[in-house]
C-alpha cells in the first residue's frame, strides 16, 4: 500500500491543535489533524462551565505576561506575533462577538463554549487542505536517521516533514488528556516535568469544612499560613465543598500552595469580615448582642452569617454554645467568637486530582523550545504548543490565550518552513 505523506501532521484536536491546523491549511499546507476523541474540541466544549473563557482582555502585552512570572521572558516574542487583540479579531471576524466580564475575562456573547468549537472546526475545514482523523490515538514518533519522519497511531502510521504536537497535559483526563504526548516527548530526549494538578481546588481533612458543602462567602480574606507566618493572602469569593475549598481565588492560589506544602504544613485562615479589625468586630458583636440580648446566640448570629455557616461555627471547640442566651455571654466568650470570625482555621492537605484540575502543570521545559516559531531545539521539524509546555498561569482566560498564540505561530511557521 502506498504510504500517505502530508506536509504537516498536527497531533491533538483541542484549541491549540485546531488553531495550528487551521492556520497551516489556510497558508496552503496539506495537513493531517489527528484526534483521539470522536470529535474535535471535546475539552474546549466544557471549559468555563460550558461558557468558555476565551481570553483575558488585558490588551497590554507586558501587563498580560505578568501573569506568567516563571515564563514571561519566553513569551514576549510569540505575543508580539499573536496577542489578545489578535484573538478578539480572529473570533469576531468569524461572527462570534466577545464580551468582557469581571477580572477582564472574555467570553463569547452567546455564552456557549460549543460556539467557540464550531468557529474553530470551520476554520479547520474551510481551506480544504486539512484532513481530520478522529478516534485515533497517538502512540509514538517515527524516527529515521535521527529525524522525525512521522507518527505511529492506533489507525496506522502517517508521515510528514513537520509535526506539531498539541496533545495537552493531564488535566480533565475524562476528555482524553492522558499524557501520551508528554511520554513520547520524554522518550525522544526532551526534559519533561512530571505533571501535577496545578490549578485545582484545595482539600482539607477538617470535617466541619466538608459539612459546609455548597456554602459560598462572597467577600472574605483567605490567608495561607506556614510556621505562623502568612505566606499568601487573597480576598474575594470562597466556595466550601465536600472535600475542602474552591472558587477562582482558591484555584489561582493552588500553584503557590503546592510549593508551600513541599516545605511543611499549611494552614488556611478565613477572615469572614475583612473590613473590620478585632476592635471594630468586637463593637459590632456588642451592638448585635444589645439588640438581641434576650435571644439565643444562634438566633442573634444569623443576623451576621448564613444559617449553615453560623450553625457550624457554633459547634467548633471553645466557641460558646448556640443555645446560650446572649445576655449570658461573657466577655471572654465574646472575644473567642470575634477571633473565630476573623481567623477561621483549617489545614490544607493538598490539591484535588487531575480530574478536578483546570490546568495540570508539567510538560517540556521552555528552554528547550524556540518560542519565535514554537520549534523544538532538539528536532527542527517538531513544534510544541499549548499544554505540552511547562508554563504555569492563573485561571481567567490565560490558558486559552496561550493555546491561540502558540497554535497560530506553529501553524504559520510550519507552513512557511
Amino acid at each position: 500500500m502506498k504510504k500517505e505523506i502530508f506536509d504537516i501532521i498536527v497531533l491533538g484536536g483541542g484549541p491549540a491543535g485546531m488553531m495550528a491546523a487551521g492556520r497551516a491549511g489556510e497558508l496552503g499546507s496539506r495537513v493531517l489533524l489527528i484526534e483521539k476523541n470522536d470529535r474535535l474540541g471535546k475539552k474546549l466544549s466544557i471549559t468555563g462551565g460550558r461558557r468558555c473563557n476565551i481570553t483575558n482582555a488585558e490588551r497590554n502585552n507586558h501587563l498580560f505576561l505578568d501573569n506568567f512570572p516563571e515564563s514571561k521572558q519566553f513569551l514576549f516574542s510569540p505575543f508580539s506575533q499573536f496577542n489578545v487583540d489578535s484573538t478578539f479579531e480572529f473570533f469576531e471576524r468569524r461572527g462570534l462577538p466577545l464580551v468582557v466580564e469581571d477580572r477582564n475575562r472574555a467570553f463569547p456573547k452567546s455564552e456557549k463554549a460549543e460556539d467557540v468549537c464550531e468557529v474553530l472546526r470551520k476554520y479547520v475545514s474551510e481551506s480544504g487542505n486539512v484532513k481530520v482523523k478522529l478516534n485515533t490515538a497517538f502512540i509514538s514518533f517515527v524516527i529515521k536517521d535521527g529525524l522525525l519522519t512521522g507518527v505511529k497511531t492506533s489507525s496506522g502510521t502517517f508521515y510528514a516533514s513537520r509535526i506539531i504536537i498539541a496533545t495537552g497535559g493531564l488535566a480533565a483526563p475524562e476528555t482524553g488528556s492522558t499524557g501520551e504526548g508528554l511520554s513520547a516527548l520524554a522518550f525522544i530526549g526532551h526534559s519533561v516535568k512530571e505533571p501535577d494538578p496545578d490549578m485545582a481546588p484545595l482539600r482539607t481533612s477538617s470535617k466541619w469544612v466538608h459539612s459546609l458543602l455548597g456554602t459560598t462567602v462572597e467577600d472574605m480574606e483567605l490567608r495561607f499560613i506556614q510556621n505562623e507566618k502568612t505566606k499568601l493572602k487573597k480576598r474575594g469569593r470562597l466556595l466550601f465543598t465536600h472535600f475542602g475549598i474552591s472558587g477562582p481565588l482558591v484555584i489561582n492560589s493552588a500553584h503557590e500552595v503546592k510549593k508551600l506544602l513541599k516545605k511543611g504544613t499549611v494552614i488556611a485562615s478565613v477572615d469572614l469580615f475583612p473590613d473590620y479589625d478585632l476592635g471594630s468586630m468586637d463593637s459590632l458583636l456588642l451592638d448585635l448582642f444589645e439588640q438581641h440580648k434576650n435571644k439565643q446566640l444562634k438566633t442573634a448570629l444569623k443576623e451576621l452569617l448564613q444559617k449553615k455557616l453560623s450553625e457550624v461555627i457554633l459547634e467548633l471547640p471553645k466557641v460558646p454554645n448556640g443555645d446560650t442566651p446572649v445576655h449570658s455571654i461573657t466577655k471572654e466568650q465574646r472575644k473567642i467568637l470575634v477571633r473565630t470570625l476573623k481567623d477561621l482555621r483549617f489545614p490544607i492537605n493538598g490539591t484535588m486530582g487531575f480530574e478536578w484540575s483546570i490546568v495540570a502543570d508539567g510538560g517540556v521545559a521552555p528552554k528547550e523550545v524556540d518560542f519565535k516559531s514554537m520549534t523544538s531545539r532538539l528536532f527542527s521539524n517538531l513544534y510544541l504548543i499549548g499544554d505540552t509546555l511547562n508554563i504555569s498561569r492563573p485561571s481567567g482566560g490565560f490558558s486559552l490565550q496561550l493555546c491561540w498564540t502558540t497554535g497560530w505561530i506553529a501553524g504559520t511557521h510550519a507552513a512557511q518552513n
